[in-house]
């Protein structure tokens, strides 16, 4: 990739614009294939026997998807310490960030040939581009504190938010346009074949649109100077990165309480909005199938739609209240919310609970990652920092994601498990009230 010729200064509006681009390529990925038209293919895949042969045993398919998840997420915890260490060394997360990318675009375009006589190509095309998505996103948000300063961190974090909430609905309506009108797409078929088609180019259309967008940001995100080459003596350094990071925290009681509140909620948080439409889609009583599809598509836009207006609305809160403050209201609503789903059956209950979410849906993802930069010592390896936090939040997708898909497959109802899941925004919220406002030694 050619180089710009002249490096942007930190702090500029351009830099962080451009670093807060990659937020507008990938969130394509959460929307499209998370939350929107892949839980809903999922379901029409499994439409007549919600059942999956896994080597001999019987799995519910929501806990089977929740079960892939949580290994998807076991191997990203354990390589990004590995790549975060070699990427400090070399002086190059961008070239890590870059590889993670294309990881992620491709296996999306795979999601193609997900079926049921190819099922298990297709989960592990899903297992991949879940990989590639957040790898690249350890990368990415370490280097927030590379391109902003101190007070410009929250709103650069939610405009990150906010440019991925717009561009991923630009790509959803165009996905929903051919999976509702396939036929002006010269999509033919039965209604379900034509749909199930349609869906299968919206997985091409999110790796494509990934892959080609993300490359704004990386004409100008900076590169490291370093001349140093990857040897086996370094190659465990992000682990040893780790600890020190851990050890260095014995001193910094503010951000060690902070680090423990966020992994309670983060193991609600992350849990609920990968299964969201997944509930949607086996909960509520849509009625045909093509009322589901179109209800489940319209929640989600109203959730990305309302979600822009929530993420400013929590930085601004958060200028005003203070972060912990506002985390902490957030997440009492986040339980609240869980509270209220356990009753939901209709789609216009469903519309409503969708609304809410989008109000703090990207508010707490957002200010959640500003507060962790602003807590950080005064440090320039802020990869390892950065790499702590992704590990703490995937250690808590881990033990989130395989809650749900145990209880889920034991009790064969997802109501409980989000029910349950109520607890942790309750007790994570409490957590942030012993975070001290100053740092303490």
């Amino acid at each position: 990739m050619i180089k710009p010729k002249v490096a942007l200064e930190k702090g500029s509006k351009k830099l962080i614009n451009a670093w807060a681009f990659y937020d507008w390529a990938n969130s394509v990925y959460p929307l499209v294939i998370s939350s929107a038209i892949f839980p809903i293919y999922y379901g029409l895949v499994f439409e007549f026997d919600n059942q999956i042969d896994f080597f001999g045993y019987s799995v519910k398919n929501t806990a089977m998807i929740s079960f892939v998840t949580a290994f998807a997420f076991v191997v990203v915890a354990f390589i990004t310490p590995l790549l975060s260490g070699i990427a400090d060394y070399v002086g190059n997360k961008k070239k890590f960030m870059k590889f993670f990318v294309l990881i992620g675009s491709l296996s999306c375009v795979g999601l193609y040939w997900f079926d049921l006589e190819t099922i298990y190509l297709g989960l592990f095309f899903y297992f991949l581009a879940m990989i590639g998505l957040w790898s690249s996103l350890v990368f990415y948000n370490s280097y927030l504190p590379d391109v902003a300063f101190e007070e410009q961190q929250d709103r650069a974090s939610a405009r990150g938010y906010s440019m991925g909430y717009i561009g991923s609905v630009l790509l959803l309506l165009f996905n929903l346009s051919m999976v509702m009108m396939p036929d002006a797409y010269g999509i033919v078929g039965t209604e379900r074949e034509a749909a199930m088609l349609a869906m299968k180019y919206s997985f091409v259309s999110v790796g494509v649109w990934w892959a080609l967008f993300s490359m704004y940001s990386f004409y100008y995100l900076p590169v490291g100077t370093s001349e140093h080459k990857v040897t086996k003596n370094i190659v465990w350094n992000g682990f040893r990165e780790l600890k020190k990071v851990w050890n260095d925290m014995s001193d910094n009681i503010r951000l060690k309480r902070y680090l423990i509140a966020f992994f309670i909620y983060s193991t609600s948080l992350q849990t609920v909005m990968l299964v969201a439409a997944y509930f949607g889609e086996e909960e509520i009583n849509w009625g045909s199938n093509a009322d589901k599809t179109q209800g489940l598509i319209v929640s989600i836009l109203l959730i990305q739609i309302v979600a822009i207006l929530g993420a400013i609305l929590t930085a601004r809160s958060s200028e005003r209240f203070g972060n912990l403050k506002t985390l902490f209201v957030i997440n009492l609503i986040w339980a609240v919310i869980c509270v209220y789903a356990f009753f939901i059956e209709t789609p216009q209950q469903f519309y409503v609970i969708a609304g809410f979410v989008g109000m703090v849906m990207g508010g707490l993802q957002s200010l959640s990652r500003s507060t962790y930069s602003k807590f950080l010592p005064e440090t320039e390896d802020t990869a390892s920092y950065f790499s702590f936090y992704g590990v703490t939040e995937k250690i808590a997708i881990i033990i989130g994601m395989l809650l749900f898909g145990v209880l889920d497959q034991i009790t064969g109802s997802m109501r409980s498990s989000i029910l349950f899941f109520c607890l942790f925004f309750v007790i994570g919220a409490l957590m942030l009230l012993r975070v001290p406002k100053e740092q303490k030694v």
